[in-house]
């Protein structure tokens, strides 16, 4: 065999088996999210809703899928742009589909983030955004399993404080689990195709 044909052998090889490896990846698949194999376990620990309700992400979501972020009303950047682009996804889903989904909302900053400061919040991004709160010890406890980091930041010169938190998205199953996350640059459409899929796999 001729050096030639050797090099060209080896590159389609390499070419080869670069496909199989990026078949294992979202972006291989059409699907934006990341699988989690096994998924990410749901705390059960109850925060309250805006409605004073108490809320937890295994007994209170009854829909196929549930999308949950942490955040807080005064983020100055990423969290207004994640929930914006949530609330685009929703809408660009059909109605049969977005009645299959709930968005939740969990305060990292529960200190600012009383119930009527989420409500008026949640109202101008969607207003059927579910928004919870409580002890930040127990939002830690509900972010934990779901590999969010959650912590108080430090003071600011302005009285305020910077909060401390993980900016991934996740979905949780009607069998609360947490299969699939995102990542804080996932577009609206890329949100509403992936829901699409999960729902459709769900039936």
């Amino acid at each position: 065999m001729s050096g030639v044909r050797r090099a060209v052998l080896a590159v389609l090889a390499l070419v080869v088996l670069l496909a199989g490896c990026g078949g294992q990846t979202s972006s291989g698949t059409g699907f934006s999210g990341n699988r989690l194999d096994p998924p990410f376990k749901v705390s059960d620990v109850s925060l309250t809703d805006t409605s004073g309700q108490s809320y937890s992400l295994t007994k209170s979501t009854d829909k196929p899928l549930t999308l949950v972020f942490f955040g807080y009303t005064h983020c100055p950047d990423i969290c207004g742009i994640v929930m914006a682009n949530l609330a685009t996804a929703v809408t660009r889903l059909s109605p049969g589909d977005a009645a299959k989904v709930d968005v939740v909302y969990v305060t990292t900053d529960p200190a600012r983030d009383t119930r009527p400061v989420l409500a008026r919040y949640l109202d101008h991004v969607h207003p059927g955004f579910i928004g919870l709160t409580g002890s930040l010890s127990d939002i830690i406890a509900v972010a934990k399993p779901l590999a969010v980091g959650v912590s108080q930041g430090k003071k600011l010169p302005s009285g305020g404080y910077d909060v401390t938190h993980g900016t991934t998205i996740t979905a949780i199953d009607s069998h609360d689990r947490a299969p699939v996350y995102w990542s804080q640059e996932t577009s609206s459409a890329q949100f509403a195709a992936d829901i699409h899929t999960l729902l459709a796999e769900g039936n």
